[in-house]
């Protein structure tokens, strides 16, 4: 894929504080960690845990054993928290009259960084 073409659009992104609307994590609160666009999925912070066994690796220090990671997590089983009433929010994207193009919640019209 070229840069700059045919580029998804998510509304969320790293840093957002969201809630999981569907799974086992239902009703979880959390931050994003990592977005991946090209799955439309993201990695949110204590979300969707899973246990991974990781051989021991001396040369990049790694002890082994099993770890607890998290895993990525379609993103429309998120919903943004507007910073404003602290609700579970749908994005808009809107342009501001100096051009730019930015996010806002659809339940208060504030703007999203």
């Amino acid at each position: 894929m070229r840069p700059g073409k045919n580029r998804k659009r998510l509304k969320i992104k790293k840093g957002d504080e969201v809630l999981v609307i569907a799974g086992r994590n239902r009703g979880t609160r959390s931050r994003v960690l990592q977005v991946l666009p090209g799955s439309n999925r993201a990695i949110v912070e204590r979300v969707n845990m899973v246990k991974k066994h990781e051989r021991p690796n001396p040369q990049r220090q790694v002890q082994g054993g099993i770890l607890e990671r998290e895993a990525p997590i379609h993103i429309s089983n998120l919903k943004v928290i507007c910073p404003d009433t602290d609700k579970p929010t749908r994005v808009g994207r809107r342009r501001l009259e100096d051009g730019k193009l930015t996010r806002y919640a659809k339940v208060s019209g504030a703007v999203l960084s």
